[in-house]
């Protein structure tokens, strides 16, 4: 592991930062970060992603494969984990310390973690009491690097029958986010996933007795662990 702090008078632009935060997360999912991909997250035109994917290669923090996408090098990961990791802890202040909805910190946070300090960041793990993951369930890196795995999956992953505890909600959309907020679908609620339409398009679940139907891209972004019953 190594120090995800910037270096000493290391100086990184904001609009670097949230590049390799949208690449980190598409590589999470995907295992590379699709050009179009980073285009619709940072909700610019394909060929500003063009000039921006040449220029980020260039300072050494993205290899681009044609055709395949882009991953981080370490020196782009660090970057983009020590975002990540301000990014998560400002969810962490807005909802555990100044009791926003959970649906409206993502957003907010995004705005927060490019002021947080060192010395902030060292302040607020301690205030907070060392959280191991942001309000939505995703990890929250160390200081080292450190990414816990938490052996969990998407709920259209899991065959009917099976009783599960949601773990994390991988796409933080504030639509999604609230949607989810409306079925009390959080961390740590257990759900029961029913049937499935021939074609994959939704499931169906049960959380306390009461029926709900979700869409390929909920079920998708739902991760549930925890497996305590299966049924073919």
């Amino acid at each position: 592991m190594v120090n995800i702090a910037p270096q000493e008078g290391e100086q990184i632009s904001q609009i670097v930062e949230e590049y390799l935060e949208a690449i980190y997360r598409l590589e999470e999912k995907e295992g590379w970060a699709k050009t179009s991909e980073i285009a619709q997250q940072m909700q610019v035109a394909l060929g500003t992603i063009t000039n921006t994917v040449k220029r980020l290669k260039k300072q050494g923090y993205i290899v681009h494969k044609p055709y395949k996408g882009v991953k981080l090098t370490v020196k782009g990961r660090k970057i983009a984990l020590n975002v990540i990791m301000k990014h998560r802890l400002a969810e962490r202040l807005l909802t555990d310390i100044l009791h926003m909805d959970w649906d409206k910190s993502h957003e907010l946070a995004c705005r927060l973690e490019h002021s947080l300090t060192e010395d902030m960041i060292k302040s607020l793990r301690k205030v907070l009491g060392h959280p191991k993951t942001c309000p939505h369930g995703n990890p929250i890196p160390t200081s080292c690097g450190g990414v816990f795995e938490d052996f969990s999956k998407p709920l259209i992953d899991f065959k009917p029958g099976s009783t599960v505890v949601i773990v994390k909600i991988a796409d933080e959309n504030r639509e999604i986010l609230n949607y989810l907020s409306s079925l009390h679908l959080k961390p740590g609620v257990k759900v029961k996933i029913g049937s499935r339409d021939p074609f994959g398009e939704y499931i169906t679940i049960e959380i306390n007795s009461d029926l709900h139907v979700l869409n390929r891209r909920i079920a998708a972004a739902v991760y549930g662990g925890k497996q305590v019953s299966s049924k073919s």
